[in-house]
This record gives structure tokens, C-alpha cells and sequence, in this order.
């Protein structure tokens, strides 16, 4: 009995093992490597296997404004009016064409992403039709592009998809001529996102057939949760005043802050004041009141001096001085009568900048406005 117990033991374990061991070796290894997923991830390898690919690319490179977009409608910052209104609008089933508008950076092209995979789940990039300022809008994309897409319907799925147009604004008359009978014509099987900054830029037409939201700047708080939370995920080392002054340059425009942040923290060991006006090209407060106290109390060849070496030396441009004088004056005491001359020829000397007049003229035109402004301040007392 022994003996007949020793070949068995001996036969069986090489048949099963030498046989199978060549041919099935990645077979086994992805046997287990299931395994270990299903037991670690509660779900596929693939899962898994995505999920790891993506966190890796977020922690190398990818811009701090994507890798922090919201990913719900419950994420978007602020204008949770919105988010609440198109949440029913889903839950009814009964979505309208949407023209959301206003400042950059507030929250529009999020939304819209948030609200794609809240109808659609993970894959929602099957469902929709997305062009921005990079692509080319004109009239032929409208009727060929555009069109081609709400005809067509995605397998084995039911309900509409999403055609989202951002920047909208930017695209011709007639584009927008051809995309109402789009509008009108495909609107069983397709609903249009349009997102712009200047609502009027779009026309009545298409303003009638959706429904208008309207995103404006952030307020100073949420932009500030938003970058403490970057900033302790990031591990940025910033002061107290870096972050005054990040938030004050954003003026609510979440991106801005996102860049000039991400952008300070790779320039700057230590991110404070001075670190956020250098990598965003904005004259320094001090430097601002220094321009505008040599322009009130200085001579005019003296003043004229001053400015024109800080602008060689900072490398500022006119425009960026007025914007900075313009916030400056609020905290200067004047009579009613200078600070109105003075907002004037600081909003003139703008516009005749921005339609290309010559920085040196209009530098002694601003210098000029100055000295008359003080005089007229001491004619009022």
C-alpha cells in the first residue's frame, strides 16, 4: 500500500505543474492580479488600473486648474442657485438649451462638464460635442460639424446628448444664424450648452431659445477656500500677505488664482507679496504710490523722470500704472472736484491708449491732469 501511495504522490504534482506552466504563466499572473483588485479596489483591474494611471498624472504635471475642477454640480464653487436649479431641471428630465454668461473663471465651463457626468456617469465624452475658442466656428462647423452630431444617436442609449459651445461670443452672425435652425430643428434628440462672456455678443434669436444663467465673480471667501485647500494638498509656502495679495489680483476670477499660484510655487521657494506681483507683471503697490505722490508733489520733469526709469527698470506698461493709480486714489483724501478730474483724464488717457495712442504723450497728459488736479484741490481750500 505504501509503495503504491509514493509513485502518486510523486506523479501527480509534475503532470499539472510542468504542462501548464509555460502556456498559461500570463493567464495565472492575470488571475491574481484580479484578485488582488477585486480585494483592494472593489472593482476590475482595469479600474484599478486607470484610477492609478490618472492619480499618477495628476501628481506629475497636469495644471493645478484641471486637476482641481469641480467634479459634481455639489463641487462648483459659489452659485449654488444654479447648480440647485439645473439639479431639478435633471431630476424632472425636462433640461433646456442653457446659455450660461459672465466673467472668465467663474465657474461656467465646470458646470457644464459637472452637469455632462451627472447625466451620463464616466463615459460622458461619448455624449457630447465640445468646441471652444480653438476650434474653427464658423458657419461651415455649424452645418456640417454641429449638425452631423445631432443627427446621429449613440447605441444602445436613450435621451439626448449635449453640444457644448464655449466662448460663444466669438462666433460670426452667420454661424449663429445657422445654429438657431439647429437649435430648432434637433432639439428632440440634442441640448446646447452655450457659454460666453459678453451675452450680448449673442443673438436675440438664440438668447430666446435657452434658458440664461448668469455666473458672477466669486466672492473674495470662496476663492480663498478654495486656494487654502490647494495650498495644504500642494504643500505651498505661502504668507499671509502673498495670499492677500493672490486674492486680490484674482478679482474672482478662480483660474487666474489657480495659475498665479501653481506659477509662484514653482518660481518661489517661499511665495509671499512680492513673489505674486513679479510672476503676474503687476506694479507693486509701493510702487504705484510712489508714482502717484511724485506726480502730486514732485516738479514735472522731476516726476517724468521717476516714472519713466520705473518703467524701464519693473518693465511696466502705462495701462498697468492708471489700473493701479485708479485703485490708489480711493485711498487718498481729495475734494470732490479733483477726484472727478482726476477719474476722467484717467479714463481718457486709458482709451486713447487702447486705441493705440503713444505711451509717451499720454504719460505728460497724465502728468498734466495731476498738477491740475492738486491745483484745483487747493483753489477748494
Amino acid at each position: 500500500m505504501s509503495d503504491t501511495h509514493t509513485p502518486m504522490d510523486i506523479d501527480d504534482p509534475p503532470v499539472p505543474v510542468s504542462a501548464p506552466k509555460p502556456t498559461n504563466a500570463m493567464v495565472a499572473l492575470m488571475a491574481n492580479a484580479k484578485g488582488k483588485g477585486k480585494e483592494n479596489g472593489n472593482g476590475t483591474n482595469g479600474e484599478m488600473s486607470q484610477a492609478e494611471m490618472k492619480a499618477a498624472n495628476e501628481r506629475e504635471g497636469l495644471p493645478w486648474v484641471e486637476k482641481y475642477r469641480p467634479v459634481s454640480l455639489d463641487d462648483v464653487v459659489s452659485h449654488k442657485d444654479i447648480t440647485t436649479t439645473i439639479e431639478k431641471f435633471i431630476e424632472a428630465g425636462r433640461l433646456p438649451h442653457l446659455l450660461l454668461y459672465g466673467p472668465p473663471g467663474t465657474g461656467k465651463t465646470s458646470t457644464v462638464l459637472a452637469l455632462a457626468r451627472r447625466l451620463y456617469g464616466p463615459p460622458y465624452r461619448k455624449h457630447i460635442l465640445e468646441l471652444n475658442a480653438s476650434d474653427d466656428r464658423g458657419i461651415d462647423v455649424v452645418r456640417e460639424q454641429i449638425k452631423n452630431f445631432a443627427m446621429t444617436k449613440v447605441l444602445f442609449s436613450k435621451g439626448f446628448k449635449l453640444v457644448i459651445l464655449d466662448e460663444a461670443d466669438m462666433m460670426t452672425q452667420a454661424a449663429q444664424s445657422a445654429l438657431r435652425r439647429v437649435i430648432e430643428t434637433h432639439t428632440k434628440n440634442v441640448r446646447f450648452c452655450i457659454l460666453c462672456n459678453y451675452v450680448n455678443k449673442i443673438t436675440p434669436a438664440i438668447q430666446s431659445r435657452c434658458t440664461r444663467f448668469r455666473f458672477s465673480p466669486l466672492p473674495e471667501s470662496e476663492v480663498q477656500r478654495k486656494v487654502d485647500e490647494v495650498v495644504e494638498k500642494e504643500g505651498v509656502n505661502i504668507t499671509q500677505d502673498g495670499k492677500e495679495a493672490l486674492l486680490k489680483l484674482s478679482r474672482g476670477d478662480m483660474r487666474r488664482a489657480l495659475n498665479v499660484l501653481q506659477a509662484c510655487h514653482a518660481a518661489y521657494d517661499l511665495v509671499d507679496e512680492t513673489a505674486v506681483y513679479n510672476c503676474t507683471g503687476n506694479p507693486h503697490p509701493k510702487d504705484i504710490e510712489r508714482v502717484v505722490q511724485s506726480m502730486m508733489s514732485d516738479e514735472f520733469g522731476t516726476s517724468y523722470s521717476l516714472i519713466t526709469s520705473l518703467k524701464i527698470e519693473k518693465g511696466l506698461a502705462l495701462q498697468d500704472l492708471i489700473a493701479g493709480a485708479y485703485e490708489f486714489l480711493d485711498t487718498v483724501e481729495l475734494p470732490k472736484q479733483s477726484r472727478i478730474y482726476l477719474l476722467d483724464h484717467l479714463g481718457s488717457t486709458e482709451h486713447r491708449l487702447s486705441v493705440g495712442g503713444s505711451e509717451k504723450m499720454q504719460l505728460t497728459a497724465l502728468l498734466g491732469a495731476f498738477k491740475l488736479a492738486v491745483e484745483l484741490s487747493q483753489k477748494k481750500v
